[in-house]
């Protein structure tokens, strides 16, 4: 049992609500705190990232990377400063020292749903899902989840080709060579 320092009254609260999984798509967030972790196995460090989405319908909802930047696992290394590098180029800090520099910079993140890698051995209907960060690119790229895609613009088609030979009734691709 806790003692609480004062009574509370949950009427007076809005109860939390769980968070839904964000829908897969593209999202404009920005990185709002980011730091080296240990891996779980102790064998190498982390890059962790939170970002918060900035614009659209899901404003203010969360999103969490992590870099292994070091890692024995040479491939997983190059993953991870390929994650980075994007990162990088999206922000336009192509030079960083410190993950601070990236902080607080509008980017593009696509999101997609995955099993929640702790829950693979399990049966799929007892598997939890879980958002993860497919990619980062710079603003302006491609369209975000909030937006909706434009309309193909229409153009006059292409004026014929003047052609030199009389029409025959055989189309090109039936003709013998």
């Amino acid at each position: 049992m806790a003692q609480l320092n004062q009574h509370f009254d949950a009427n007076a609260v809005e109860p939390a609500a769980p968070f839904a999984l964000l829908p897969p798509g593209r999202y404009v967030a920005q990185i709002v705190q980011s730091e080296m972790r240990p891996t779980k196995a102790g064998t190498g460090q982390l890059l962790w990232l939170e970002l918060d989405v900035i614009e659209g319908p899901h404003q203010g909802r969360k999103i969490w990377d992590q870099l292994n930047l070091v890692n024995p696992n040479q491939q997983t290394v190059e993953i991870a400063q390929r994650a980075l590098s994007a990162i990088c180029h999206a922000v336009g800090q192509l030079q960083v020292s410190d993950s601070e520099q990236l902080h607080l910079r509008p980017l593009q993140v696509t999101l997609a749903i995955e099993v929640d890698s702790r829950d693979k051995h399990l049966p799929p209907h007892e598997q939890r899902k879980q958002n993860k960060v497919k990619g980062y690119a710079p603003l302006g790229n491609a369209p975000t989840a909030r937006a909706t895609p434009a309309p193909a613009a229409r153009s006059a088609p292409p004026p014929p080709r003047p052609t030199t030979a009389a029409p025959t009734a055989t189309p090109p691709w039936r003709r013998a060579g």
